[in-house]
């Protein structure tokens, strides 16, 4: 089985969803390192949970961390692949050590980044675009294409299990960029929402 499109799941926070989401043939783990964070992953947890499975890339999320800061954290999470931040400076003060790099940044603020568009090229830095809204503009959609056709970018805004696989097919999009969630209790979860998505993105053998 594959999927339409790539697929980073953002703030994971438990093997409930890690495992189900490694079934399901998506890209990228993404974890919350940033202590505070309710989301927050310890050192402990992360290896507790990444133990379990295999043949996927994980990313450490960071809103407000500065660049040292997440250096010295990341021999404390060896097998992270990605590094993702809300700082872009941050990122280009990263890129030396080697990682993948993604820029998360708010549907309402992309038209800032076309004078960015350079030196988002010249680090490799993937962009992860987020918004609170369940729908996407006209005006939204023109942009994201007109982004994703210079860089790689990850839509994480306006995706529900109807749209999922039309807007999988934008020009030149990366990919998906869709929220994990907490257990009821330990073991069990509810995937209604996330499975009908991953699902209809499902190709067919």
């Amino acid at each position: 089985m594959a999927l339409k499109t790539k697929v980073k799941i953002n703030r994971i926070t438990n093997l409930t969803d890690a495992r189900y989401c490694s079934g399901m043939y998506v890209d990228i783990l993404g974890f919350c390192l940033e202590e505070g964070s309710a989301q927050y992953v310890s050192p402990m947890q992360f290896q507790e949970i990444t133990g379990w499975i295999s043949g996927i890339d994980y990313a450490g999320e960071f809103s407000d961390l500065d660049a040292y800061s997440i250096e010295r954290l990341l021999g404390d999470y060896p097998s992270l692949t990605w590094i993702e931040s809300e700082d872009l400076d941050t990122l280009v003060q990263l890129k030396s050590l080697g990682k993948k790099l993604i820029y998360r940044v708010k549907l309402e603020a992309l038209d800032s980044l076309f004078p960015k568009v350079e030196l988002l090229q010249e680090y490799k830095i993937t962009l992860h675009v987020t918004s609170t809204d369940k729908s996407i503009t006209i005006d939204n959609e023109s942009i994201i294409k007109k982004l994703s056709s210079q860089l790689n970018l990850f839509l994480g805004a306006g995706i529900t299990p109807e749209n999922a696989s039309s807007l999988s097919e934008l020009p030149g999009l990366y990919g998906f960029a869709l929220d994990g969630g907490d257990e009821i209790k330990p073991g069990l979860r509810d995937f209604d929402q996330l499975a009908a998505i991953l699902e209809s993105l499902e190709l067919e053998d």
